[in-house]
């Protein structure tokens, strides 16, 4: 078979091949048996082995990388993948529609209401119907690309059916789970090997995703249902209950569990309804998610800085067990701060198998007249840590025991302390082994030093072997130090240290953050820095200085002076220059005049000079907001070469419409 017939032949074999994952996968309607479909993928395989020239990245033979990633990359979400606002009741959904019609007076409103899959959130990314990424949603800003194991689930396409109509660009979101059964056959078969057992089918998926070998991956069933869309470029959707149905026609699992309500009293029911048959899935859900129905009433409602205003997630009521309290545990974070664990015969609750609950401190313990030894009910809702409700007194036999406070540091012996009018317990050996790997951790987390690749088991070396007394011996860590620590071989320790390395050229931003100061979080370190161009001028500034700054209260205030008069944080700041480490104030830090206040821009088509990422975040930096869809509030919208659908859009509805260079010099004229 010469080079052209064989290229016709893999292009049939790869449609017939999509058709039938189609039908499997997504319609749960196979059509041709598992012996039929292999020999199909059989036959595939040997054409492109023949003629490797012809294998490209949306082949069905190209779902398993053969080589393990040594790391995962960094993804900015292009549109943010913000968290829903929980409800617990049918008043507080009532509560949720008042808001949306007071914002929308007059309007009608629809909404849909769909189950709230209990997975792990993933955005996958198609250019001209191919797949190119998939990303976890991270802290819903940068999430990792995950791309190699998601291409591992046969239910996502990694071509589009785009008979309809054609996208150029298109981003969906979902949920990635692990059914039942196969969640309790992973189970099995670790067991069987004496490895630890997933706690339930969302930690199993998660897990998953976050392997290196996507060979490991695929031994894993994992499926997905799409429920959201992120962008598309032409958007042809204006309502959300459109979009699910066509974005099944192209190709994607979605749920079929949904409705569309004209009124919340309907969602109501529909809630109830699910309540009562959650059992009956093949898979976990833990409440349900209601969406405003029009995009373009989504749009005017907006977003505050973490939630969506026209969505919102109804979580089923908490589920309790009964089991037995068999001690209390001490933990030791890394501001000293000692948190008692109930450590409990394990008990399965809600899809989990719980074997510790929170105790939050002394008092709490007190008030409830929790003892070990105890028969207590627990509780798990949604997404909150297990909760000890109270304690079956019934079951008490008399040999149960009082907490004692310890008298020393459960890690380090050394001296504890409660201070006056706080709940917490402290231990104030600022050399505490516990307390200083969590304190490495936080100044390498991703908002602050961003230092990749140093994980909690490299911590736990590097603290054990006394390589390193405080975050500042990172930047002195050597090739020797590290390569001889396990799991740590020649590359993997040259990566290490090259982004130890990089991270000396982070903003004083993110090293104000990273020092660990009580109170002091990002938003925090960002108003300090608007303040003070360097860190001497602040770590110079008087308690009543700090106090007069907007939004740096007294207690912020106090917490901020003392860090920097404590003789162990003067030693480490030393460390931190010596070695090279940034402490003035970056250019892009400086605070701009934000004359893009109050304007919204959306952006279509390609730019030029500058990429939409970047342009957006110029905007942004200015003032002003950027929005993937028109609607009558869009100020601006920016054309580039070859416009989509926004740009009809924008004529229709008289928004202004300024191609590139206009856009340059409106910025630079404001």
């Amino acid at each position: 078979m010469n080079k052209e017939e064989a290229q016709k032949k893999i292009e049939q074999l790869r449609s017939l091949i999509r058709y039938h994952d189609y039908k499997y996968y997504v319609e749960n309607n196979p059509e041709i048996s598992d012996y039929e479909y292999d020999m199909l993928m059989k036959e595939l395989s040997e054409l492109e082995k023949e003629h490797p020239e012809l294998i490209t990245p949306d082949s069905p033979t190209q779902r398993v990388s053969e080589q393990p990633l040594e790391e995962f990359a960094q993804v900015r979400h292009r549109v943010s993948m913000l968290s829903l606002d929980n409800t617990y009741s049918a008043e507080e959904l009532i509560e949720f529609d008042g808001r949306v019609r007071r914002n929308l007076p007059g309007e009608k409103i629809e909404y849909v209401a769909e189950l709230k899959i209990d997975g792990v959130a993933i955005s996958l990314i198609y250019e001209d119907g191919i797949f190119v990424k998939g990303a976890t949603r991270g802290d819903g800003e940068v999430g990792d690309d995950v791309t190699a194991n998601l291409k591992t689930i046969k239910s996502i396409p990694l071509r589009l059916r785009q008979e309809s109509f054609s996208l150029r660009e298109l981003e969906v979101r979902g949920e990635v789970y692990l059914p039942r059964k196969a969640f309790e056959k992973i189970n099995e078969e670790r067991e069987e090997v004496g490895e630890p057992l997933f706690a339930n089918p969302r930690n199993a998926a998660a897990g998953s995703l976050k392997l290196l070998d996507p060979r490991i991956t695929v031994t894993r069933p994992l499926d997905v249902f799409i429920h959201s869309l992120g962008y598309a470029d032409p958007n042809p959707f204006t309502h959300h209950w459109e979009a699910l149905k066509e974005l099944k026609i192209l190709g994607f699992k979605s749920n079929p569990n949904y409705t569309l309500c004209r009124n919340i009293n309907e969602v109501i029911d529909y809630c109830n309804l699910w309540e009562g048959k959650r059992d009956e899935l093949e898979y976990e859900i833990d409440g349900m998610v209601i969406k405003v129905n029009s995009f373009e009433q989504r749009e005017r409602l907006g977003a505050t800085t973490k939630s969506p205003r026209w969505a919102i997630s109804y979580k089923f009521p908490a589920r309790q067990a009964t089991t037995q309290l068999i001690d209390i545990a001490l933990q030791v974070g890394r501001t000293g701060v000692i948190t008692p664990v109930a450590v409990l015969e394990s008990v399965s609750l809600a899809g989990s198998t719980i074997s510790r609950a929170t105790l939050h401190n002394e008092d709490e313990i007190a008030r409830k007249d929790i003892r070990i030894g105890d028969y207590v009910i627990i509780e798990k809702g949604g997404e909150v840590i297990p909760k000890i409700v109270k304690v079956v007194e019934s079951r008490r036999t008399g040999v149960e025991r009082q907490f004692v406070r310890p008298a020393k540091c459960p890690v380090c012996g050394g001296p504890v302390r409660r201070p006056p009018g706080e709940v917490a317990l402290r231990c104030e050996n600022i050399t505490c082994p516990a307390q200083l790997k969590r304190r490495i951790m936080h100044f390498s987390s991703r908002n602050a030093m961003d230092i990749q690749g140093l994980g909690e088991a490299i911590i736990d070396q590097l603290v054990n072997e006394k390589l390193i007394s405080d975050y500042a011996d990172l930047y002195y860590l050597k090739f020797e130090d590290i390569v001889k620590l396990e799991r740590m071989g020649p590359k993997s320790t040259r990566n290490l240290l090259e982004a130890i390395d990089a991270s000396k050229n982070c903003s004083l931003t993110r090293l104000i953050f990273a020092l660990g100061i009580r109170h002091a979080g990002v938003h925090v370190a960002e108003i300090l820095v608007n303040h003070y161009a360097n860190l001497d001028d602040l770590m110079k500034t008087d308690c009543e200085t700090l106090e007069r700054i907007p939004e740096i209260g007294p207690t912020v205030a106090e917490s901020i002076y003392d860090f920097f008069r404590q003789p162990a944080t003067l030693k480490v700041i030393n460390k931190l220059k010596a070695a090279g480490v940034n402490t003035q104030r970056l250019p892009e830090e400086t605070q701009v005049e934000q004359i893009l206040a109050g304007k919204t821009f959306v952006f279509t088509g390609g730019l030029a000079s500058v990429t939409r990422e970047e342009a957006e975040a110029l905007v942004k930096k200015l003032g002003g907001k950027t929005s993937s869809s028109v609607s009558r509030k869009t100020s601006f919208v920016i054309a580039g070469k070859d416009p989509g659908s926004k740009y009809t859009q924008a004529k229709e509805l008289g928004i202004s419409i300024l191609i590139e260079e206009e856009f340059l010099k409106l910025i630079s004229r404001l």
